[in-house]
């Protein structure tokens, strides 16, 4: 008895030193966070704030092999960076805002996260434009029985502060400080890039995308398009939503990536795993109460990795009259395992007509591009 006592004292005693060192960490965020308002209040401008969300990697977080869901990694990642880019545009007077996501750029998923592994996100803004501004994340994994680290996913997201009291009023954003002239300069060069490739995606949202296969039709030749193409059908409820009431972000790639992890399991029949995403346009909002119809199917396969375009259409189901509109797009790359995660050969893929070639050679000239600038990336690094 004495001596669980004593263990339960040591335990309390833990637990007190831990409280003791997160309020005190929590303290000098705090104040950290006050000198900086202060400073901004003064000169019109603030540092680059920054984020950091931490969360333990759960069953449910991750596929039946223990890989955590790029989904998943990407929900946190637009969590990390609405809550840093709503902080920052409410540090100035005027109406109370929320930042939405409009845009996620390329997405790379450097190493995988298990479970029972930390992950740690951190935000930062790194551009701000006159009404909307650049937060580039970073994911670190932990391992937290051998304190071993690894980067496992970085990407940059582009948000717009909507006003609570009209959600269809962009309101101005705050100006942060640079370190250099360079840096700002190269921010404003990332800003009129993902600006054009918006108005380029625009001209083919509207394509029509077929509908999946009916389960009663005659069985589809394995490894062609049709054979894989697969489609989620979700009713947007209140969790799903911002204080708008309009769907967060995060769980509309959640939902994506779980549609091309699908796709890409029944064109391999093997653990698959998102290597990276291209960008996500946002291109309308998706209202609380909405039903959203996410379809990805296969539009490129190398020997190593599939690319798969993503569709998300939304309806009202009060407002039936109103039809179906695309609300966002992008395309998802993943790789097939074995049971040591290590790459496996991809199935090719069989294309059908003359709509599906096209897609096939716009998918083999963006993988040309994609692995053209990992090279210039690496050899940069070097």
């Amino acid at each position: 008895m004495d001596c669980s006592r004593a263990q339960q004292s040591q335990a309390s005693d833990e637990v007190d030193k831990t409280t003791a060192v997160v309020e005190k960490q929590q303290h000098s965020q705090s104040k950290q966070v006050s000198k900086d308002v202060r400073e901004g209040e003064k000169t019109g401008a603030w540092k680059c704030p920054k984020n950091q969300l931490s969360r333990i990697m759960r069953p449910d977080d991750a596929n039946i092999v223990g890989n955590v869901h790029g989904g998943n990694i990407l929900r946190m990642i637009e969590e990390a960076g609405c809550i840093v880019g709503t902080r920052h545009c409410n540090t100035q007077n005027g109406d109370r805002c929320l930042a939405a996501l409009v845009r996620v750029e390329k997405t790379e998923f450097l190493s995988p996260v298990f479970i029972g592994e930390v992950a740690h996100v951190t935000a930062e803004i790194t551009y701000t434009s006159k009404h909307s501004l650049e937060v580039q994340v970073k994911v670190m994994a932990e391992n937290i029985l051998t304190g071993a680290k690894k980067l496992a996913n970085k990407a940059a997201l582009w948000y717009v502060p909507c006003s609570l009291q009209n959600v269809d009023k962009i309101m101005e954003v705050p100006p942060i400080k640079y370190a250099s002239a360079e840096q700002e300069e190269e921010g404003r060069k990332r800003y009129e890039a993902q600006k054009m490739e918006r108005l380029e995606t625009k001209a083919r949202i509207e394509e029509v995308m077929p509908s999946p296969p009916n389960p009663e039709d005659p069985p589809k030749e394995k490894h062609t398009v049709a054979f894989s193409q697969s489609s989620l059908i979700h009713l947007v409820g209140p969790s799903d939503c911002t204080l708008h009431d309009y769907v967060h972000g995060g769980v509309t790639m959640k939902l994506m990536d779980e549609v091309a992890g699908i796709v890409a399991a029944r064109h391999c029949n093997t653990n698959v795993v998102t290597a990276s995403v291209d960008a996500i346009n946002f291109h309308r909002k998706i209202k609380k109460g909405c039903v959203v119809t996410v379809t990805g199917r296969l539009t490129f396969v190398s020997n190593k990795s599939m690319e798969i375009e993503v569709l998300v259409d939304a309806s009202s189901l009060v407002e039936a009259e109103k039809g179906k509109y695309r609300a966002v797009s992008a395309f998802f790359t993943f790789i097939s395992l074995d049971k040591d995660n290590k790459p496996l050969p991809v199935p090719a893929l069989k294309v059908e007509g003359e709509d599906e070639q096209r897609r096939f050679d716009e998918g083999k000239a963006r993988y040309l591009q994609n692995k053209e600038k990992r090279l210039s990336d690496k050899t940069r690094g070097q």
